[in-house]
C-alpha cells in the first residue's frame, strides 16, 4: 500500500486542495493520501477559519484517508521551521512521497535551489545574518542573496512564488534526514495566494473564499457539496473564527503583564515596548497590525509574534522544540484505508501516533520514560496543543456548549461520521 504526503492547512478546503489530492495520488500512483494539516493556528499566523475538526472531517469528506495534526510551533512559523516539522511528520509516519503544489510544476530546478542551499548553508546562514542586522527582513534578504548567488533563469523560475520557497524548504528537509520519502509536484493552478477573484476551473484561493464569507456572498460553486455542507453546519453554529474576539483577548494579554512579553516567542530587538504603545491606542485587530508593521517586522512576522504573546509560547521551551523536532502527532481523522495504512506501517513509524487523548500521559510515559529530557519536552508540546484548543474556543463567534479541553472529548473522525 503505497502512501502519498500532502502538507495542508485547510482553511478551509477548496477545490484547489481536491485537484490537489487527485492529482498527487495520480502522479504518484499512491494507494492512500496522508495529510499533515495544521491546528488552530495557521503558518501565516492566522487563527484558522473552524476548529481543527472542522477541517480534518471537510478533508475525509473529499477523499483524504488520514489526517494528523502538524503540532505548534511549527504549524505556525516561517517556512523552514514549518517544513521541517511537517516533513518530520510525514517521515516518521512512514509515507512513500510527498507531493505539493508549486508554481514551478517541475521538480529539477527547485531540486536544484535545495541542493545549493544545503551545500552552502554556512555561507547563505552567515550573509543572510548580515542583510537582518541592516534591518532587512527575512524574506527580502533570502530573495536579494540567493539572487547574488544563483543563475538568473533558475532565480527567475523559483524564487519569486511562495509555493516555490516552501517546495524548495521542503526539499531541504528531506535531504538534510537522509529521508527515503520521494518528492514530487504538481503544477498549482486557479487564483494565487493572495487572490480574491476566482482563478482557472473554479478555483479561489483560500483567502478568497474566506473574504466571500466575510461579505455574505456564495461560495458554493468554490467547494464540493460535502465539504461544504460541513463547513456551513459549522458556521450556523457559530464556529467560526471572530477577528473582534482575537483582538480583545489579545490585548487583554498584552495588557495583562507588559513587563513578560519579551519572553515570549519572537518577542524581540524592542519590539515589546511598541507593542504595548500600538496596543492602547488600537481598536481594531487591524489596527494594531499596521500600527507594528515596520521595513524589519513583516505583516506575517507580526502575525506570528502575537499568536506567540496569545498562547504564552515561551521562547526559550520553543527553541528547544524546534530542536528536537515533534515529539508525538495527533490523529485527527482516518478512513478505512487509512486504518488499513496504519496497520500497515505500525511497526515502522518513529513517533507516538494519538488517538484517545484520556490516554495520552501514559503513553508518553511509556515511549520516552518519566525521567527524560525528551519525555518534559513532549509534554511542553501537549500543554501547548491542549493550551491553544482551549484559547481556540474563546475565538469563535459562539463559544462552543462544550468542556473547552476538547482534545479529550472530540471523536476521531471517521467514514462513519458521514453515515
Amino acid at each position: 500500500m503505497r502512501a502519498v504526503g500532502l502538507i495542508t492547512e485547510y482553511n478551509p478546503f477548496h477545490n484547489g486542495h481536491l485537484h490537489h489530492l487527485r492529482e498527487s495520488l495520480r502522479v504518484t500512483e499512491a494507494d492512500v493520501s496522508v495529510a499533515v494539516m495544521s491546528g488552530h493556528f495557521l503558518q501565516r499566523g492566522e487563527p484558522a477559519l473552524v476548529d481543527k475538526w472542522v477541517r480534518a472531517e471537510m478533508a475525509l469528506a473529499a477523499g483524504v484517508d488520514l489526517v494528523v495534526e502538524l503540532p505548534l510551533p511549527w504549524a505556525c512559523s516561517s517556512a523552514p521551521d514549518f517544513a521541517r516539522g511537517a516533513v518530520q511528520a510525514l517521515d516518521a509516519l512512514c509515507v512513500d512521497s510527498l507531493c505539493f503544489g508549486s508554481e514551478s510544476g517541475e521538480i529539477e530546478p527547485l531540486q536544484y535551489c535545495a541542493d545549493f542551499l544545503c551545500d552552502n548553508d554556512s555561507i547563505v546562514t552567515e550573509k543572510t545574518s548580515e542583510l537582518l542586522r541592516q534591518g532587512v527582513n527575512y524574506p527580502q534578504a533570502r530573495a536579494q542573496l540567493l539572487a547574488e548567488l544563483l543563475p538568473d533563469e533558475v532565480v527567475a523560475a523559483t524564487l519569486v512564488e511562495p509555493n516555490n520557497i516552501l517546495g524548495i524548504e521542503y526539499l531541504k528537509v528531506l535531504q538534510q534526514l537522509q529521508s527515503s520519502i520521494h518528492p514530487a509536484t504538481i503544477h498549482r493552478i486557479g487564483a494565487g495566494y493572495h487572490d480574491t477573484e476566482i482563478g482557472q476551473d473554479g478555483i479561489a484561493s483560500a483567502t478568497g473564499i474566506r473574504k466571500k464569507l466575510a461579505a455574505a456572498e456564495s461560495i458554493d460553486d468554490l467547494l464540493s457539496a460535502a465539504v461544504l455542507q460541513i463547513l456551513q453546519q459549522a458556521i450556523a453554529g457559530g464556529g467560526i473564527f471572530s477577528a473582534e474576539n482575537y483582538f480583545r483577548l489579545l490585548l487583554a494579554q498584552i495588557f495583562r503583564n507588559p513587563a513578560r512579553l519579551n519572553n515570549c516567542w519572537l518577542v524581540e530587538n524592542g519590539i515589546e515596548n511598541r507593542l504595548s504603545r500600538v496596543a492602547e491606542k488600537s481598536l481594531s485587530l487591524e489596527e494594531l497590525l499596521t500600527g507594528l508593521k515596520s521595513r524589519q517586522f513583516t505583516r506575517t512576522r507580526i502575525q506570528r509574534m502575537l499568536v506567540s504573546v496569545l498562547l504564552e509560547m515561551d521562547k526559550n521551551i520553543v527553541q528547544q522544540q524546534f530542536s528536537a523536532g515533534p515529539l508525538y502527532l495527533h490523529l485527527l481523522a482516518v478512513s478505512n484505508k487509512g486504518q488499513q495504512f496504519l496497520a500497515s506501517r505500525r511497526k515502522q513509524r518513529t513517533l507516538p501516533l494519538i488517538q484517545n487523548f484520556s490516554r495520552v500521559y501514559a503513553l508518553l510515559k511509556r515511549y520516552y520514560g518519566t525521567e527524560s529530557a525528551t519525555y518534559t519536552l513532549a509534554i511542553k508540546q501537549l500543554e501547548l496543543e491542549l493550551r491553544a484548543t482551549k484559547i481556540y474556543s474563546l475565538l469563535v463567534k459562539k463559544y462552543p456548549e462544550i468542556n473547552h479541553n476538547r482534545d479529550f472529548y472530540e471523536q476521531l473522525r471517521t467514514e462513519k461520521t458521514f453515515r
